[in-house]
């Protein structure tokens, strides 16, 4: 089941992700690929911020990216989690994040083809 993405009313928040066309373009997307029972999932808006979290800070598990989250302000704030609000487990963070990866694979979005680039040209 989809989990809900409750908004953080209480984060200081100028900017609201609701009022982005291409993220309610992609709900029926991302509701095709939960069940409609089940447990809450977390949801697709937080995961993909949690992820580009990871990688922009080096992260070397999910584990240490849930400890920087549950202790960050700016952390929480970029994935929309209210101050008070639970922060996930790796291994939910994990399987969460391979259902819509898994998804995409499956619709042909994702290929196995690598590249690399040199950092000196950029």
């Amino acid at each position: 089941m989809r989990g809900i993405d409750d908004q953080q009313a209480d984060m200081f928040s100028y900017l609201s992700p609701e009022s982005d066309d291409i993220l309610a373009a992609m709900s029926p997307l991302f509701d095709a690929i939960y069940a409609e029972g089940g447990r809450p999932s977390i949801p697709p808006e937080k995961l993909l911020p949690a992820q580009l979290l990871q990688m922009l800070n080096s992260g070397r598990s999910k584990r240490l990216l849930m400890e920087k989250i549950d202790y960050s302000f700016l952390f929480r704030w970029f994935v929309e989690l209210n101050r008070d609000e639970k922060v996930w487990d790796a291994p939910s963070f994990t399987k969460n994040r391979d259902r819509p990866l898994e998804a995409a694979r499956v619709a042909g979005l994702v290929f196995d083809e690598h590249f690399t680039v040199d950092g000196t040209l950029l």
